[in-house]
């Protein structure tokens, strides 16, 4: 066992975590709205059908999954004097704005073309930002618990990002949706770089040379044989499906289920208000019981309450209200822990003489990511047609809505339940993790 003072348990400073989490508030406000508002704004507000809005949306998210190796593969090997991260987010970052205006602020008249081009250039535009700044966070301690400091504090500011964004489009001042979306397009376009400048200026980009030139039959062997990553890997695509259904499907169900459109955003807010109030408690969890059996409690106290969301019907704001709270509580240990559970299998990966790769795993981590959100969403919104689920309708006592209830609150939990399974017993706790860096370290003196 290694001694715990070594350099590497260093703590982080609060102005370095502050100033590598600050991009997080910015870039959560990609996220809800690509994944809960713009299905809806284009399938209903735009007339472009649920159906074909799933099918769109699944096709731009698999053309992305094939930027992402290329992104953290030429990350991880770029040599300059700004670093490896800092050219790729600084490339990114303008494709992904210009994106943003072109999705969010649509001509009147929208094809299913222009809706596929423009999601599939701002996942293009995310992925150059996005990966190399995951992977950056991962390279900025090697420690077990400092690195749930880094992975907290970023997605501390997604969360606040989100519940600023989720604040937006619950402005009764700002009407429509299409509004909304133009407010946040304005904000991002200024935002985004200020938030990014400071990263670049404040916070140290590791110039860490590859140590072993490895061809790609030798890395692409020791990437199948990193278990613990595998194990990982399968529990966030599993665990992602889980999110993505009831995501992508939030406002249909509040608007058509329980027939409370005017409360949708409030809803939202708490929801994401209540997983900054519960994140702080999932770290002190952690710190006592290890990252993965943390993260299997916060999973199935969320499979204990969306269980009843098929039970509820029109006009039951209070129930419902109840189940905002309640898994909003648990969002925080879904979104700080497993990416930093991902930095610790890194090192399984380096420790075997896979050199610095922390951009091509991140990669494939996001590959997952996306992969789970356009299953969820090609699979749900294909259903709610088959079931013929008509959002113009307005019934909530239809058989459409109740499948649409039933993909929202129980089609998740199996999902999760195989996480579960999956993550219980993750080899790479604190123990496991101090004797991985402990062999690195030998290497990189030898």
């Amino acid at each position: 066992m290694t001694s715990q003072s070594n350099p590497g348990e260093a703590a982080l400073s609060r102005k370095l975590l502050l100033a590598f989490g600050l991009p997080g508030l910015p870039l959560a406000a990609f996220t809800l709205p690509v994944y809960i508002h713009i299905p809806a704004y284009y399938a209903v507000d735009l007339g472009l059908g649920v159906a074909a809005v799933g099918f769109i949306l699944l096709a731009a998210r698999l053309w992305d999954v094939l930027t992402d190796p290329l992104i953290g593969w030429l990350s991880d090997h770029t040599k300059s004097r700004f670093g490896r991260r800092r050219p790729w987010i600084v490339l990114g970052a303008p494709v992904t704005l210009a994106s943003v205006w072109l999705l969010f602020v649509p001509p009147a008249e929208v094809t299913a073309i222009y809706l596929l081009a423009t999601a599939a250039l701002l996942y293009v535009g995310w992925t150059m930002v996005v990966v190399p700044y995951a992977a950056w966070g991962a390279e900025i301690t090697p420690n077990y618990h400092e690195r749930t400091r880094v992975t907290a504090t970023r997605e501390g500011f997604v969360i606040v990002g989100t519940v600023l964004t989720a604040a937006l489009f619950a402005i009764p001042e700002v009407p429509t949706r299409a509004e909304s979306l133009r407010l946040l397009a304005i904000a991002l376009i200024i935002v985004l770089p200020l938030c990014l400048l400071v990263l670049i200026r404040m916070v140290p980009d590791p110039v860490t040379p590859v140590r072993m030139q490895l061809s790609w039959r030798q890395a692409g062997t020791l990437l199948l044989e990193n278990g613990p990553f595998a194990r990982l890997l399968g529990a966030w695509l599993l665990n992602g499906i889980a999110n993505g259904l009831p995501a992508s499907l939030f406002l249909l169900y509040v608007d058509h289920r329980l027939a409370l459109p005017d409360q949708s955003a409030l809803l939202l807010l708490t929801y994401f208000l209540c997983s900054v109030i519960g994140l702080p408690f999932w770290l002190w969890l952690s710190g006592r019981i290890g990252k993965h059996r943390t993260w299997t409690v916060a999973m199935l106290w969320t499979c204990a309450f969306f269980v009843w969301a098929p039970a509820l019907g029109a006009g039951d704001f209070w129930p419902f209200f109840g189940i905002c709270v309640a898994t909003g509580l648990a969002l925080g240990a879904d979104l700080s822990l497993p990416p930093s559970m991902q930095a610790d299998v890194v090192d399984v990966d380096t420790a075997k003489g896979g050199g610095e790769r922390t951009g091509t795993y991140f990669a494939l981590w996001g590959m997952a990511t996306k992969v789970s959100l356009a299953m969820a969403v090609g699979l749900a919104f294909p259903l709610l047609e088959w079931a013929n689920f008509n959002p113009s309708v307005g019934s909530t006592a239809t058989e459409g809505t109740l499948v649409l209830a039933m993909l929202y609150g129980l089609a998740p939990i199996p999902f999760k339940l195989a996480a579960i399974a999956l993550v219980w017993r993750h080899p790479v706790d604190r123990s496991a993790q101090l004797q991985l860096r402990a062999t690195i370290e030998q290497e990189s003196v030898a």
